[in-house]
């Protein structure tokens, strides 16, 4: 293994001792935690050979949760490809804020993973919802995720242009759009630019159409007392509760992440 975190250095991986460790964890199957038990001498000729090829894919930042196939999120683990945005830590951010109030039925716009959707799921067990995305495959993807947690015959996924195809009214609609301006994603880390889909990354814009198209739409399918949350780059959330408050929403705030960086701006609808 030192070998590979060597190599993962030299290739520019930010946190290459972890990886290395997750991937030989997912060559051997066993457990990440075990790894340290296992001596080189111990290896089996057909895991070193998978793990030299795990090895050299991340050289090139594929991410990890592309080898392995899943990603960890609030506890849960998530099936993930290339077709859908790698969920993050930040994110559970947007998580925390939701489950801060009661909702019964929920919107997901630009589901992605289904990771938002099926962990709100998961939480509130009375909860129903439906989740969007553009992506046929991306919605393939989160009703595989459901499916997985034991949820989806609580939730709705099907392919709309955000609103397009939305029916009826929630009281809790939730999303993180592609929020990087076209101009950004020169600057990406490649495993961002290179594995994971632009759509669900950039608006090709200046990052910040989507919240001007949920705070002009969002109202109209929201209960009465409804509330949007959305997340954020951490340098947009001033502006982003601009948007919603020039189009008149209530109770407009900036949350943080646990970094403390600007993360999430949630939104109620008008009395």
């Amino acid at each position: 293994m030192v070998t590979a975190v060597a190599r993962l250095r030299a290739a520019g991986v930010p946190d290459p001792a972890r990886d290395a460790r997750l991937l030989l964890a997912h060559a051997a199957q066993v457990d990440a935690a075990r790894v340290t038990l296992i001596a080189p001498e111990d290896i089996a000729p057909e895991i070193a050979e998978r793990y030299e090829n795990l090895i050299a894919l991340r050289a090139v930042r594929v991410p990890v949760s592309q080898l392995i196939g899943a990603r960890e999120f609030y506890g849960r683990s998530f099936a993930i490809s290339r077709d859908v945005l790698d969920p993050r830590p930040e994110t559970e951010s947007l998580i925390e804020s939701a489950l801060a109030a009661p909702f019964e039925r929920v919107l997901d716009l630009g589901t992605g993973s289904g990771c938002i959707m099926g962990t709100l799921l998961a939480e509130r067990p009375a909860a129903t919802g439906v989740a969007v995305d553009l992506s046929e495959a991306a919605c393939l993807q989160a009703s595989a995720n459901l499916v997985r947690l034991g949820v989806a015959d609580r939730a709705q996924v099907m392919q709309s242009d955000w609103f397009d195809r939305v029916e009826g009214r929630f009281d809790l609609i939730v999303s993180n759009p592609p929020y990087l301006a076209r101009s950004e994603m020169t600057d990406v880390q490649p495993e961002l630019s290179r594995f994971e889909p632009r759509m669900a990354l950039t608006d090709e814009g200046d990052g910040l159409s989507v919240y001007r198209l949920l705070a002009t739409q969002a109202q109209q399918y929201l209960s009465a007392e409804g509330r949007v949350l959305v997340e954020t780059g951490w340098q947009q959330g001033a502006s982003v509760a601009g948007i919603f408050g020039a189009q008149g929403w209530a109770e407009v705030a900036i949350l943080p992440d646990l970094g403390g960086h600007d993360r999430v701006v949630s939104a109620a609808k008008p009395g």
